[in-house]
C-alpha cells in the first residue's frame, strides 16, 4: 500500500512538472492524495501538511523543499499540528490514533492509541505538556505527551472536529457534529458551559493568544466569534459561497482568516466583522488553513493535492517558480565561493530583466537600483515608503537582520545568512552576477 502511494504521489509530481508551460509555481506538491491538514512552526521556518494518502509531509517554507515525509499512519491523515518549540509535533487519521512525533529524529515518540473511531482532531497545550484529541467516536482524550499517557477521557454527545485550548489556560473547547461548543477544564474534567447559534456542524475552532475569544467555523457557511468566558456569541461573519472548513486568528487577534469548499481564503475584520479580501487561492475545496505567527503568510491546503502559500497584506502567491531548464545558470559552473548562496536567490529571482519571470523581482542592475523600483513587479506595502538604493551595506543588512526585521511586511520569506564572510562572498558573487556590465553569461 505504501509502495502505491508513493507512485501516486510520485505521479502528482510528474503531472505538475511535465504539464507545465511558462512560469510555474512550485507549491508544496508530493502528496499523493487531497492535503487535509495543514500547520506553519513557530519560527515560520516549517510546514507541516496531513493528506489522505495515509502521510504526513514536513517541509522547508523558504524554498518550498519536501524536507521528510511521517509515514506510520494506516489510514488517511486528518490534521497536524507543531507543539511547543516545532521540534515535536501531532498527527492525527481515521485509523483511530494520534501520533506525537519528533522532528529532529523524524520518528514517533509516542503512538496514542483509545479511541474507537477515526481521530479528526488533536491540539497541545501552549507549554506542550498536555495535548487532547477528539474522535468520531464522541470522546476527548486528554494525554500526558511526555509520558504517552491517557489522563482523562470525556464523552461528548456527538462527533468531534475540533478541540482547542484557550490560550496559556487548561481549559478547551470541544466542537462537534451537533453545532454546539462546549468548553471543559482540563485538569479536573469539569464541563464549563457551552455555546450554541450554528445552524450546522462545527468544523474548525481557533483560540485568541489570551483566551477571551474563540472562532468557530461551520458547514452552516458561516463563522461566529465567542466570549468562552461567558458562554455568549460576540459576532457573526458571513462571506463565503459554500461551507466553512477551517479558521485561525492571526497575530493580535484584531483580524483572523478562513477557508473552504469555495477555494477561498478570506481575511476578517474581528472587531467589526467585514470581509477584509478574499483570494482565490484554489479551484476546489479548501481542507485546511495556517498561518504564520507574524501574521504574513498564509498555507492553503487543498484538495488539488497541493498546498500553496500567500502573501496575506497583497493577497499574492508565493513561492519559487520552476527553473527554466533552457536558460542559463553560470552559478552551476561557478567556482565562486559565492555561487552556492546565490541558488537560493535563483529560486525566487531572474538575475535578467529578459529572463522567466518568478515570484521576485528580477536582480539585473541591483547594485545601485533604487528599492521597489522594478515597474512591471507588484511589491508589497513595504516598499511603499522605502527611500533608499540597494548596495553593499543595505543588502548586507537584508540578510543580516532578516528581511522580515528590515522591512517589515515584505512578502519575502524569512532567509538569513548568519555567518559575516559568506555574506560578503555572495554579496560580491550577486554583484558581478547582476551587472549588464559583467561578463557573466
Amino acid at each position: 500500500m505504501r509502495i502505491i502511494r508513493n507512485l501516486l504521489a510520485c505521479f502528482a509530481i510528474g503531472i505538475v512538472t511535465n504539464l507545465s508551460v511558462g512560469p510555474v509555481f512550485a507549491d508544496l506538491v508530493g502528496h499523493g492524495g487531497m492535503i487535509r491538514a495543514v500547520d506553519l512552526s513557530p519560527d515560520g521556518r516549517r510546514v507541516l501538511t496531513g493528506s489522505f494518502d495515509f502521510s504526513a509531509i514536513l517541509w522547508d517554507f523558504e524554498d518550498q523543499r519536501q524536507v521528510a515525509r511521517l509515514d506510520a499512519h494506516e489510514g488517511p491523515v486528518t490534521s497536524v499540528s507543531f507543539v511547543g518549540d516545532g521540534s515535536t509535533a501531532l498527527t492525527t487519521s481515521d485509523d483511530m490514533s494520534v501520533i506525537f512525533w519528533d522532528l529532529k529524529t523524524l520518528s514517533p515518540l509516542h503512538r496514542l492509541l483509545g479511541h474507537k473511531h477515526k481521530v479528526m482532531t488533536a491540539s497541545a497545550s501552549f507549554d506542550g505538556t498536555r495535548a487532547v484529541s477528539g474522535g468520531w467516536d464522541a470522546k476527548v482524550m486528554i494525554w500526558d505527551l511526555a509520558a504517552g499517557k491517557l489522563l482523562m477521557t470525556l464523552k461528548i454527545q456527538a462527533p468531534v472536529n475540533s478541540v482547542v485550548f484557550l490560550g496559556q489556560s487548561k481549559k478547551i473547547a470541544v466542537g462537534g457534529h451537533d453545532r454546539t461548543i462546549r468548553i471543559f477544564d482540563t485538569d479536573s474534567g469539569r464541563f464549563l458551559g457551552k455555546m450554541e447559534g450554528h445552524l450546522m456542524g462545527i468544523t474548525g475552532l481557533s483560540s485568541s493568544a489570551d483566551g477571551t475569544l474563540l472562532l468557530s467555523a461551520s458547514i452552516d457557511g458561516s463563522l461566529r466569534i465567542w466570549d468562552p468566558v461567558n458562554f455568549k456569541e460576540i459576532r457573526k461573519l458571513e462571506g463565503h459561497d459554500k461551507q466553512v472548513y477551517s479558521a485561525h486568528f492571526l497575530k493580535g487577534d484584531k483580524t483572523a482568516i478562513s477557508s473552504g469548499r469555495d477555494g477561498t481564503i478570506v481575511q476578517w475584520n474581528v472587531t467589526t466583522g467585514e470581509k477584509i479580501k478574499a483570494i482565490k487561492a484554489h479551484n476546489s475545496i479548501i481542507w485546511a488553513v495556517a498561518a504564520s505567527r507574524d501574521g504574513r503568510f498564509a498555507v492553503s491546503a487543498g484538495a488539488d493535492e497541493s498546498a500553496r502559500i500567500w502573501h496575506l497584506d497583497s493577497g499574492d502567491r508565493i513561492g519559487a517558480e520552476v527553473v527554466a531548464t533552457n536558460e542559463p545558470q553560470p552559478w552551476l559552473k561557478s567556482d565562486h565561493p559565492g555561487a552556492s548562496l546565490y541558488k537560493k536567490c535563483a529560486r525566487c529571482h531572474a538575475y535578467r530583466a529578459n529572463l522567466t519571470r518568478r515570484s521576485g523581482p528580477h536582480l539585473e542592475n541591483l547594485f545601485g537600483r533604487r528599492a521597489g523600483s522594478v515597474k512591471e513587479y507588484r511589491y508589497s506595502g513595504a516598499f511603499e515608503d522605502a527611500n533608499f538604493v540597494w548596495n553593499e551595506k543595505t543588502i548586507f543588512e537584508l540578510f543580516d537582520e532578516g528581511p522580515d526585521i528590515y522591512l517589515p511586511g515584505t512578502k519575502m520569506p524569512v532567509q538569513k545568512v548568519t555567518n559575516a564572510s559568506d555574506l560578503r562572498q555572495l554579496l560580491d558573487y550577486l554583484k558581478g552576477l547582476t551587472s549588464t556590465a559583467s561578463q557573466a553569461n
